[in-house]
Order: C-alpha cells, then sequence, then structure tokens
C-alpha cells in the first residue's frame, strides 16, 4: 500500500474521528482540518462550534496527528447561507447541507487540503466510493449501513471530487464506528450524533428564521376555500408539515375526502402569489400525493447524465428509494414518474436518483 498525506475533516464527531483512526492505522500521514462554517452568533446556545473544536484537537491529540482550525464562515455565508435565505424567500424548502457538501467541505476544504500537499480528503460521511474499472469513472455508492447512508447529501459532487476523496466508515455499521471509538478510548466515544446544520443548531427553526425573512401573515385556507386560520408567512412552512399550523382541534363541517372530523391537518400548497396556505386532513389526502415531479439544476456524480431509463429515486432523505422513470430535459433537468404516488414532494428539496447502490446524482425539485 501506497502511503498518502490526507487531510481528515474533523468535526469534533465520533464518525471523522473513527476515520481519522482507521486511515492512521493503514500507515497514512493524516492531518486533522476543523472547518469553522459560521460565526454570527458563534457564543449562543445554539451553536456549538467551540465545544466541537476543543473535541476534535482532544482527538486529535489521543490520535497523535496535527489539527488546524480553517474559517470558511465567509464562503459559507456567500455560497450556502445566501441561497439558503433566497430559497425560503421563494417559498420553497431547501436543502443546506447539499449545497455546503458541494461548496464548502469538498471545495473550500478540498482546495484547503491540497494546498497543503494532501494526496486525498477524507470525511466521516456514510458512503462509499469506488472506481469503475470498465469505464474509469468514479461511482458514488450507498453507505453500508442503511440507517444512516448519506449519499443522498453528497450527489452534487462531480468526478475531480470523487477521486480525492475517501469515506472510510461507509464500510461500516454505526454500531461498529462507536465500539472502535470506545476500544480505543477516545474522548467523543459516546457524544451524541449532531442534528440540524450548524447555524440553526438545536434551536427553533422559526425564531431563527425571524431574523432574516420578514413576516407577511396570510389567510389558511382549506380546499372548499374555507378560511380556518392564519399564517405567519409562507416561508416558515413546507408541503406535508403538520405541527405548528395553530388549527389543532379545529373542527370544520364537511371534512374532507381523506379524512374524518378529527383528522390532523398537512400543509399542501404554499400560493405565494395570494399569500395562502393550504392545508388538507388526512396523511393521504390526494393533494400530498404526486405521480411526477421535475427538476432543474442537476448535477450528474456518476460523471454522465443517466439514459431515459427505470431508476430509484429519493425525494427526502429519509425515504427508501421508490422505482420511477427517468427522462432527461435538455442541459440540466430531468422528469420523473412513479408508478406509486410519493407524498409530499416539496420544491427546493433535492430528487436524488440511483441505479441499486450507485448514487447518479440528483436536481432541485420545482
Amino acid at each position: 500500500m501506497v502511503k498518502q498525506r490526507i487531510v481528515v475533516g474533523l468535526s469534533g464527531g465520533v464518525d471523522s474521528a473513527v476515520t481519522a483512526h482507521l486511515l492512521k492505522q493503514q500507515g497514512h500521514e493524516v492531518i486533522g482540518i476543523f472547518m469553522k462554517n459560521w460565526e454570527d452568533d458563534d457564543d449562543s446556545e445554539y451553536c456549538s462550534s467551540n465545544i466541537d473544536f476543543v473535541d476534535a484537537a482532544a482527538v486529535a491529540d489521543v490520535l497523535g496527528i496535527e489539527i488546524e482550525h480553517v474559517n470558511f464562515a465567509a464562503d459559507y455565508k456567500d455560497r450556502v447561507f445566501a441561497e439558503f435565505l433566497r430559497e425560503y424567500q421563494a417559498g420553497r424548502t431547501p436543502n443546506p447541507d447539499i449545497l455546503c457538501n458541494a461548496e464548502i467541505k469538498f471545495k473550500a476544504f478540498l482546495d484547503h487540503a491540497m494546498r497543503l500537499g494532501a494526496d486525498k480528503i477524507a470525511t466521516g460521511h456514510y458512503a462509499r466510493v469506488r472506481q469503475n474499472p470498465a469505464t474509469g469513472l468514479h461511482e458514488l455508492l450507498k453507505g453500508l449501513d442503511p440507517s444512516k447512508d448519506q449519499s443522498y447529501f453528497l450527489h452534487r459532487l462531480n468526478q475531480a471530487q470523487l477521486s480525492k476523496t475517501l469515506f472510510p466508515v461507509g464500510e461500516l455499521q454505526k454500531t461498529e464506528v462507536r465500539r472502535i471509538a470506545a476500544e480505543i478510548q477516545l474522548p467523543n466515544a459516546r457524544k451524541k450524533d449532531s442534528t440540524g446544520i450548524c447555524f440553526i443548531g438545536e434551536r427553533p427553526f422559526r425564531d431563527f428564521l425571524n431574523r432574516y425573512i420578514s413576516k407577511e401573515p396570510g389567510p389558511i385556507k382549506n380546499p372548499k376555500g374555507h378560511t380556518i386560520g392564519e399564517h405567519v408567512g409562507l416561508s416558515f412552512y413546507t408541503l406535508g408539515q403538520r405541527q405548528g399550523l395553530g388549527i389543532g382541534g379545529l373542527k370544520v363541517k364537511g371534512a374532507q375526502r381523506g379524512g374524518g372530523e378529527h383528522e390532523p391537518w398537512f400543509v399542501a400548497r404554499k400560493d405565494m402569489e395570494h399569500n395562502t396556505l393550504w392545508v388538507v386532513q388526512g396523511h393521504e389526502h390526494p393533494w400530498l400525493l404526486s405521480s411526477q415531479l421535475t427538476a432543474q439544476d442537476a448535477s450528474w456524480c456518476a460523471g454522465q447524465v443517466p439514459a431515459d431509463s427505470p431508476l430509484s429515486a429519493k425525494t427526502r432523505y429519509r425515504q427508501s428509494d421508490a422505482p420511477c422513470q427517468f427522462q432527461g430535459l435538455g442541459a440540466e433537468g430531468f422528469a420523473l414518474t412513479f408508478p406509486q404516488a410519493q407524498w409530499a414532494v416539496t420544491p427546493g428539496q433535492s430528487a436524488v436518483l440511483y441505479d441499486g447502490e450507485v448514487c447518479l446524482g440528483g436536481g432541485v425539485i420545482r
């Protein structure tokens, strides 16, 4: 095996810590980098980047590797956060983790690592990369632990990025990663997985958006066109949302098809032009189901656009793959048709395509 210089993104979490350990064990020269991507309210209880850096530094100490603290906050604000706000203001629900991977972790971070003379970079993502001997192209594969697979978030990586990237924990189950961390006595072996995006952390999402997006209240209507409440601003709601509508135990005369009188309410449509939020009762209401979608801003980690053919897709992260028919629509778009209707397909989220365990790429649902 050729000894390489590998720069690992150490986040302070257990996955990236075990990643660094495994590579060091294989005899590589390993350097840790801690990425700081947000600093607007860094001292708040919600953004834990200071604690995470202390944890990452403690891991580096135990493993006997160098660690560097790098600030990408300006890049993040320009490339990820600005786009995040634009999408929300347009009434869509973006996925900043996908953008952060494409623009920061595998662009700004990769560039920085190359300046340090790295041969490769590595992160603690649950995914795998292999080179196809027949085509020479790099393939992004699902992580072997199906409950942790993160290929969905990585689908915007390109061939050059994949060729320089390693995902050692993608070959393992999460339980095994925890076991290794405990065995080598990593200080963060029991640290719980982070949820949410750094700049929001664990805080209430609406409170956060309030600081950046103006509120414009308007009517909440049911499919009969009756106004049954008031929303606080369309940007603050997402399709399929059930909590926080403020119309909980509401009785409405003539409950609609798909729901009895006391069935829960779900956000079904957002009419930006008339500033109206449409809600329906019942999880299986027809307004919540879609048999087709179109997507734009497509990106193909497979290195080429798939042929028009049967594939499978996820229209949200925590979803099992759904069979679909793929149809390319010119330069940057595609359409998908699903034999079985999909629930709450949400503009702004990503539709990501798979051929078995191989992630092909995806686009932003319109």
